[in-house]
């Protein structure tokens, strides 16, 4: 509970909540009680000024203590009943004279009304609720601050994480021409009957033909660099979320083409290793503003 201003906001308890959720972008959603909506624009300009991303909602609780209704009298009715009373016991002998509480007691002499605000106490009441709004607003930004921390080790773990992995597989990839080259000799071998038909230069050319279409460095090579990219975000110290979330596009298609691509069974487990990794980068990618 925020406690109301000097002056007009005094009296005032009021209450802001504040919330924020993932977003692509930033919405800002304010829920004013009726006689404050005057205030919105400079506390969404003030959200604005300060968040990046998110859906944000803040919700402003008001109890009017000050404004609870009064009972007064309606001096015209008053006097009219009363006339009217004084004519009505003159007319009756020995009658006695209107008593108070029966004449407050007829309809329309008693009525509610609820005390009015000067436009300094509205101004007051205004000035309190948007300092208020600012320090609900500073803790919001602290507790993401402090999410942001959390967030930005689990990241790391997770760069760190494919990066060992990227190391692995470019490790084995190396190995691939030669088995491949192994895994071509003992097929032909077993369809010649282990006879020996084919020279040694055809079957270097072949070799080198699968090699190539299996070559996956230049996919590490750019794995590799999206990994230096995403630390630099990450150091920058800005609002890097949405680049961070592009970043994992292309993180995840270097890991298709690299399983797409692998011509042995330890590879394809590197690469879908890789993906499961890569998706889990991509999900707390999400939650950077």
């Amino acid at each position: 509970m925020i406690p109301g201003g000097p002056d007009g906001a005094e009296g005032l308890p009021f209450a802001w909540e504040l919330r924020s959720v993932n977003g692509r972008g930033l919405d800002i959603r304010l829920r004013l009680p009726p006689g404050l909506d005057a205030v919105e624009p400079a506390l969404r300009e003030a959200a604005q000024a300060r968040l990046k991303r998110g859906n944000v909602s803040a919700t402003l609780t008001v109890k009017r203590e000050d404004r609870a209704p009064r009972l007064v009298v309606d001096p015209s009715a008053l006097a009219q009943a009363l006339r009217l009373a004084l004519d009505v016991a003159d007319s009756i002998p020995g009658a006695p004279p209107p008593r108070a509480e029966a004449l407050l007691a007829l309809p329309g002499i008693l009525r509610t009304e609820t005390a009015e605000e000067s436009p300094a106490q509205l101004e007051s009441r205004r000035a309190a609720v948007q300092a208020g709004f600012l320090a609900a607003l500073d803790g919001l930004l602290a507790s993401r601050r402090a999410e942001g921390a959390r967030l930005h080790a689990i990241l790391t773990t997770l760069l760190d994480e494919i990066a060992a992995l990227r190391a692995v597989a470019m490790a084995e990839a190396a190995t691939q021409p030669e088995a491949q080259r192994a895994r071509l000799a003992e097929s032909l071998a077993a369809l010649l009957g282990g006879e020996r038909r084919v020279a040694e230069e055809r079957l270097a050319q072949e070799v080198a033909l699968l090699a190539t279409k299996s070559d996956v460095r230049e996919e590490l090579d750019r794995l590799d660099a999206h990994l230096h990219a995403a630390r630099a975000l990450l150091a920058s110290g800005e609002a890097v979320g949405r680049r961070l979330e592009f970043l994992t596009q292309e993180f995840v298609r270097e890991a298709n083409t690299l399983c797409s691509k692998s011509a042995s069974i330890p590879l394809t487990r590197i690469g879908l290793d890789l993906k499961a990794a890569i998706e889990r980068l991509r999900e707390q990618a999400a939650n950077v503003e």
